[in-house]
């Protein structure tokens, strides 16, 4: 086998789990930060529309964006957990 056969197989498909764990973390971060810098910047978005639903006592309001956001991060992680099983078939469930 060359080389670079012998890289994919054996040391980039181990490392690409990690790596893909690294990225589904990063974009559930940024959709937190994304509050943050809405409401320290006075952009117009979900994280101003949070706060304004809190100073208001709109606890409706405040109960769908936080279930909003959680869906979101719930999505991605099953996004990233659906992947690991392309990535490296020892994850994936074995129907016998």
């Amino acid at each position: 086998m060359s080389q670079a056969i012998v890289v994919y197989k054996h040391a980039l498909r181990n490392a690409f789990v990690t790596i893909l764990e690294v990225i589904g973390q990063t974009f559930t971060t940024l959709l937190a930060g994304a509050v943050v810098v809405e409401f320290v910047f006075n952009v117009p978005g979900i994280g101003q529309l949070i706060v304004n639903s809190i100073e208001r006592r709109d606890f409706a309001l405040i109960q769908g964006t936080v279930l909003l956001i959680a869906a979101g991060y719930v999505l991605i992680n099953l996004v990233v957990d659906l992947l690991y099983g392309v990535v490296d078939p020892r994850v994936r469930l074995n129907r016998k």
